[in-house]
């Protein structure tokens, strides 16, 4: 298993962060790592997201998600060809460090036969270059006043 884990505090309130989060259709004005999210927000069904490593290709993933619990925790699971190849449960935890403060938690963990040779190198550089991009964009773009 593999295990990429970012985390970053955000001036604003959980409920705005949870808002551009939630906000799929947004994504490609200002995130930088997932490109494109299609598909509602509701355990059981699936997304189209189209993600870009820093540094490597797009990949499409059709993923279902596992919890969208307001303001808490949206997570999803994703798989390459067939469960047990290339899995990844990526998940979105937000908590309140103060109450005009988020802490966000961005984290994917990787299993399968395939993770031992595909997330290491560029790839998994890419992947977490990808996180930090993307929670760097969700706080300017969280507060900023034109969100």
């Amino acid at each position: 298993m593999q295990h990429i884990n970012t985390s970053i505090d955000i001036a604003a309130p959980v409920r705005r962060v949870w808002s551009i989060l939630m906000d799929f259709a947004a994504y490609p004005a200002w995130n930088p790592f997932i490109l494109r999210l299609l598909g509602l927000p509701t355990p059981g069904t699936r997304l189209s997201v189209l993600i870009q490593p820093i540094g490597g290709r797009a990949m499409a993933l059709s993923p279902t998600v596992l919890t969208a619990t307001p303001e808490r925790e949206f997570r999803w699971k994703g798989m390459l060809l067939v469960r047990g190849i290339f899995d990844g449960e990526h998940c979105f935890r937000l908590s309140a460090a103060t109450e005009a403060t988020t802490h966000l938690v961005q984290e994917e963990f990787f299993t399968g036969l395939l993770v031992p040779f595909a997330m290491r190198g560029r790839l998994k550089a890419g992947t977490l270059a990808g996180f930090h991009a993307m929670n760097q964009a969700l706080k300017a773009r969280a507060e900023s006043s034109d969100a």
